[in-house]
């Protein structure tokens, strides 16, 4: 632990944060929440206009931020991201891997194609990302790594299988991640969501959007800024000494 924010253990003054999927819901939240506490963010998305539009959203608060367009399913662009925030800010001390791919097929209706193309954004991607930030988070004094899963991994999860299968994959890396990286002082956490109100959630139908709702002993989906305050403790000095952990903010979904 460091004693440069002793006063404000939550305090990310001059930390850099990567945040994938940054640009719309809980993506987007953790980097507002972030910048609000001084770190300098880089949001990643598909698309770069989203990006942009997020950047500006968060400058317009008096944050600090770049945009860089990246797919989770291309290792190149993954690359990329990483050389491109070392370019701008000199480093990186925190990686939140939280885009994610909701495509799901029944079991026993799995094809290569969709199996492919979920584990690559889902898993594949969040591990070389890591891989590739190692260098820079080596160099950090406070890194931090926080992979964004689902409630789904301790749930028989039978409409979303293909997701849940592949979120279970990076919460074993996660735990192996921290494990490896803990001599270095590279702290690796999962945050597991339940329901929360974001577009993934919505494209559902209104029934299941709705027995979703129900599914928590809170009885409501939860707002995408819920999930800053988890994801605040695991990247700052406040959660110093958490590594290898799952915070699960779901309304009570799962008791494990």
């Amino acid at each position: 632990m460091t004693d440069q924010h002793a006063a404000d253990p939550f305090d990310l003054t001059g930390r850099v944060a990567v945040i994938t999927g940054g640009s719309r819901g809980i993506g987007l939240a953790i980097a507002k929440g972030f910048a609000a506490r001084g770190a300098k963010v880089v949001v990643a998305s598909r698309k770069a206009e989203s990006c942009e539009a997020a950047v500006k959203d968060i400058e317009a608060a008096g944050g600090t931020a770049l945009a860089v367009a990246a797919h989770m399913g291309e290792l190149d662009d993954l690359q990329k991201l990483v050389d491109r925030t070392v370019e701008h800010f000199g480093g990186i001390d925190i990686v939140v891997n939280n885009a994610a791919n909701p495509l799901t097929l029944p079991i026993g209706h799995y094809t290569p194609e969709a199996w492919d193309k979920s584990m690559q954004v889902n898993l594949r991607g969040p591990i070389f990302l890591v891989q590739y930030a190692l260098p820079h988070l080596r160099q950090s004094r406070s890194a931090s790594v926080i992979n964004v899963i689902s409630a789904g991994v301790f749930l028989r999860s039978e409409p979303t299988s293909m997701y849940a299968q592949a979120k279970s994959g990076l919460l074993a890396y996660t735990r192996s991640a921290a494990g490896a990286l803990a001599a270095e002082g590279i702290r690796v956490n999962a945050l597991a969501p339940g329901t929360v109100d974001t577009d993934m959630v919505r494209n559902n139908t209104p029934e299941r959007v709705e027995s979703m709702k129900k599914s928590s002993p809170l009885g409501r989906m939860a707002d995408a800024d819920e999930m800053v305050g988890p994801a605040l403790l695991l990247a700052s000095d406040a959660g110093s000494y958490i590594t290898g952990a799952v915070i699960s903010a779901d309304g009570g979904l799962t008791v494990h």
